[in-house]
């Protein structure tokens, strides 16, 4: 099957549990609403954004032989969604995560998998073959496929997520992908600099949460894209935001796009997910982002 992009790990499961306030009262006991699980983490929101976009998008990645892996691969079976996986007795990532009232969240990752693991290539050289673009999530068995990509002349993506400039984890990443998406948060004032610098990247999105994103285009003027909110769908869960940036900014690249356009439509698909309870429950669709973009200008 020909992709319009492959995403290497990253597929996990979240649980939820919706606080009263962050940080958390010093008790013994909190009570809270019903406690929910989803079908989660980076690669997924990519893929999953990717799929509702209308692109023909795909993932490989390592789940356990647990009641999660049995989940995921049930879930993309009937989604559509070709699924390639190794199993490895470590399991499933998973993740709880504790949401406040106003959508913030503290999130508790089990990684599961040993540091340098290691994985048969094959899991992601047949798919990389009919791929167009290369999602590269940063778990640490998907470093290897970067030079794969790079062999195969796909454009490559990545997202740091937290970086904080100075973690040789993410190094590898941020150096072979074409377009890098990272946190503001933890990023030193000269993290993308040091990107633009080292490594590949045409362009950069630093992702500032409620101050929205930050485009940086080589040789270009830094452009903010502010946070967008819809008047008739409240913020309540910024579970997912990022993901489904990622996911909309890919869509309007790999159409054709200016930047700025794709930085703009992922602004608007991370505002939408926001909008909805747990993680990538309800992503935008590529009609809706059509009227909300539309909209927005």
């Amino acid at each position: 099957m020909e992709l319009d992009v492959l995403v290497i790990g990253g597929v996990g499961i979240d649980t939820i549990v919706r606080v009263p306030s962050l940080p958390l009262a010093d008790v013994d006991t909190v009570p809270v609403e019903p406690i929910e699980s989803y079908l989660a983490h980076t690669g997924h929101g990519v893929a999953l954004g990717c799929h509702l976009l209308g692109l023909n998008a795909g993932l490989v990645d390592v789940v356990g032989d647990d009641p999660e892996g049995a989940r995921i691969r049930r879930a993309y079976d009937e989604l559509g969604i070709p699924l390639r996986v190794v199993l490895h007795p470590s399991g499933t990532r998973r993740s709880v995560n504790l949401v406040a009232p106003d959508g913030r969240r503290l999130s508790m990752y089990d990684g599961r998998h040993p540091r340098g693991l290691r994985v048969d290539p094959n899991l992601w050289r047949p798919v990389m073959r009919h791929a167009q673009h290369v999602h590269v999530s940063i778990m640490d068995f998907a470093r290897d496929a970067l030079g794969d990509a790079i062999a195969a002349d796909r454009s490559i993506s990545t997202d740091l997520h937290d970086w904080d400039g100075r973690n040789d984890h993410h190094k590898d990443f941020a150096t072979a992908s074409d377009i890098v998406f990272v946190s503001a948060a933890a990023l030193p004032p000269d993290g993308v600099d040091w990107i633009l610098a080292n490594g590949r990247a045409d362009v950069v999105v630093a992702m500032a949460g409620a101050d929205g994103s930050y485009l940086h285009v080589r040789g270009e003027p830094i452009r903010h894209f502010p946070a967008i909110t819809f008047p008739d769908r409240p913020v309540v869960d910024t579970n997912g935001a990022g993901d489904a940036f990622v996911a909309a900014f890919l869509a309007r690249y790999l159409d054709g796009a200016p930047w700025q356009d794709a930085a703009q439509a992922g602004t608007v698909a991370a505002g939408w997910a926001c909008t909805s309870p747990g993680t990538h429950t309800n992503l935008i669709t590529a009609e809706e982002l059509a009227v909300r973009t539309r909209n927005h200008r």
